[in-house]
């Protein structure tokens, strides 16, 4: 797909602290995001993923450092955050409302949101629309979260553990989902993982988050091209820690 050379999100500098500053999640965090990418966001359990996301979404205020769109600052921005939907790990839906309930909630929320998307997306994911979200499975649960999200038509997604919960096939129909509305309305996607090899086959970036910086942010065909795989054949009595001298 093509990616503008535009940074479109710019992540700099960014610090979170919690508990009076004695927890660092986020120290340092730089990352630059064009349009029309899908960037993952790869760390272990504690890494600062999810206090990104936040971040990124508006939701948390960083203690340092900016995060902007297109130059516009996304903390307590309303016009901005009406482009940007952020699906948490943890699914939230409305005591006792049905995906059909939740649809028109965020029509309320968001002005692009799609009745046509809405109802395709429903379709395609064969939810039961009138039926309450609290009797869903967790995997049910997930797809709801991501069809309501697409049908906000927003610009920007912004995804924690996208793919956990979801069976193999809904993986890749989610996949296809996704570079579907990249690729026709040019949706820039950020999400988060522990898992790379669960991503590798639709982000275009790779950013490696450890104790809340960004240790490495590259484009997935050029750490590809970096790549070489070496077979050696040992002569007896040799060890393989001969091999490194």
């Amino acid at each position: 797909m093509a990616i503008s050379s535009k940074v479109l999100i710019s992540v700099k500098h960014l610090v979170k602290e919690y508990n009076h500053g004695t927890v660092h999640a986020l120290d340092g965090c730089d990352l630059d995001i064009h349009k029309g990418e899908v960037v993952a966001i790869i760390g272990p359990s504690g890494s600062g993923k999810s206090t990104l996301l936040r971040v990124m979404s508006g939701i948390f205020r960083p203690d340092a450092g900016t995060v902007e769109y297109d130059g516009k600052p996304v903390f307590e921005n309303v016009a901005l955050k009406n482009e940007i939907v952020y699906l948490s790990d943890e699914q939230y839906f409305l005591p006792a409302a049905t995906l059909d309930d939740m649809a028109r909630l965020y029509a309320a929320a968001y002005a692009g949101f799609s009745a046509e998307e809405y109802k395709r997306l429903s379709a395609l994911f064969a939810l039961p629309c009138s039926r309450k979200l609290s009797t869903y499975s967790k995997g049910m649960q997930k797809q709801a979260a991501i069809l309501l999200g697409l049908s906000a038509m927003p610009r920007y997604l912004l995804c924690d553990e996208t793919f956990d919960g979801l069976d193999p096939v809904m993986r890749q129909l989610v996949k296809r989902v996704l570079a579907d509305a990249v690729a026709k309305r040019g949706l820039t996607a950020v999400i988060a993982s522990h898992h790379l090899r669960e991503l590798e086959d639709i982000c275009d970036h790779i950013g490696l988050l450890h104790k809340g910086g960004i240790l490495l942010s590259k484009d997935l065909d050029d750490m590809k091209l970096n790549i070489h795989k070496i077979q050696c054949v040992l002569q007896p009595g040799m060890e393989p820690e001969d091999l490194v001298a």
